[in-house]
């Protein structure tokens, strides 16, 4: 039993010092976790900071004014605008300068005044949910509380109070998937395909076919692209069937064109391959391929706006998120789905995924035309 002991206890120890000793390794075990811990007490908050709102004061009062000006004073919102008319509140929410509108009804005031129910609206961003859900929540509450101080300074005891209605704009519900599974279009497609891609050259070294690869007459472009195409259809098809369930199974209707939807998907699955590609020919195995893969996606998708709004982030992480290809396809395919977008609308971020293909594919193929040689 000791004799068993005292070798388990030498193989942990051969184990450890295989890892140690390898300057990757040490890399791999050390530095991931710190930069997770550290990008996930940053990146993935929920907490409202200067939510960016609108109003439209429609009664002009002194109550109303008073209203506008706890809300400002609360430090969970930022007023970016104040409107004059409700033409003007689609604009603001659909190109996202403001995630809600308040608007006070005419005769505020004077209900209030008059023991009546005052009204106010709250017209929230539904493509954002938890941030849209808990920002109503708060409107209400400070709502409700600035109406009590006013009735009692006042002396307006008899009033029943404030009514505050509720609605969201393409996902009238709030419900959470609607927000979260098209964005998986994106996230999972990437996933797979870097990963496939990263393992495709790290597989051939692995299994001793590397060399073969060599003696054929296929040119090294010819072997980067042969490997590359069957990632991104593996991606597409990974994509349809995302697309499939979402309409099929969870009923989230589909607002948009097929023909944007595969045209944005195209375009970002060029530039994950870039990044696959990459990984593959620093790579020297399937595990290294494995680990760089995971080292990679998990920051993307911290700093992608899957889970957490990207506004919320710190200003130097919203500026890292720039360089961030699963950034612009949450963005895309949340905007063809729910929002039915056009190209005008979707091209900003299909520049910026051209940027990105345009950088990382040729890096990848530069180095793997050295591995190659």
């Amino acid at each position: 039993m000791i004799d068993s002991m005292y070798r388990i206890l030498a193989l942990v120890r051969k184990e450890l010092l295989a890892i140690l000793k390898d300057p990757k390794s040490r890399v791999t075990v050390f530095v991931p976790p710190i930069l997770q811990c550290l990008i996930f007490g940053y990146a993935a908050s929920y907490d409202l900071n200067h939510v960016p709102y609108v109003v439209l004061d429609r009664d002009h009062s002194g109550a109303s004014r008073a209203l506008i000006a706890a809300i400002d004073g609360n430090g969970a919102f930022d007023r970016v605008a104040t409107l004059h008319k409700a033409s003007e509140i689609p604009a603001q929410i659909t190109e996202k300068h403001a995630v809600l509108a308040v608007v006070i009804d005419r005769v505020f005031e004077r209900q209030l005044m008059a023991g009546k129910t005052a009204k106010v609206q709250v017209i929230a961003d539904g493509r954002n949910t938890n941030t849209a859900g808990t920002a109503q929540g708060y409107i209400g509450t400070i709502t409700a509380d600035f109406v009590q101080k006013w009735r009692d300074e006042n002396g307006y005891s008899a009033s029943p109070g404030v009514k505050v209605v509720t609605r969201a704009w393409y996902n009238p519900n709030l419900e959470t998937r609607w927000n979260m599974i098209p964005s998986l279009i994106g996230t999972i497609t990437m996933m797979m395909t870097m990963i496939l891609t990263a393992m495709s050259v790290a597989r051939e070294r692995e299994g001793g076919t590397f060399e073969q690869l060599l003696v054929t007459p296929c040119r090294p472009y010819e072997i980067m692209v042969g490997k590359a195409l069957p990632s991104m259809l593996v991606g597409l098809t990974q994509a349809t069937s995302i697309l499939l369930v979402a309409q099929l199974w969870f009923r989230i209707p589909f607002a948009g064109s097929y023909f944007i939807l595969y045209l944005s998907l195209i375009e970002f699955l060029a530039a994950s391959v870039g990044i696959g590609l990459f990984i593959s020919s620093i790579a020297k195995n399937m595990q290294q391929a494995m680990i760089g893969s995971v080292i990679v996606m998990m920051p993307f998708m911290l700093m992608s706006g899957l889970t957490t709004p990207i506004m919320n982030m710190p200003d130097v992480l919203q500026h890292l998120t720039r360089i961030n290809p699963l950034r612009y396809a949450i963005s895309m395919t949340r905007q063809i789905y729910l929002e039915a977008a056009g190209i005008s609308q979707l091209l900003p971020d299909m520049l910026a995924l051209l940027v990105i293909a345009a950088v990382t594919l040729p890096i990848a193929a530069w180095m793997f035309r050295n591995r190659l040689a």
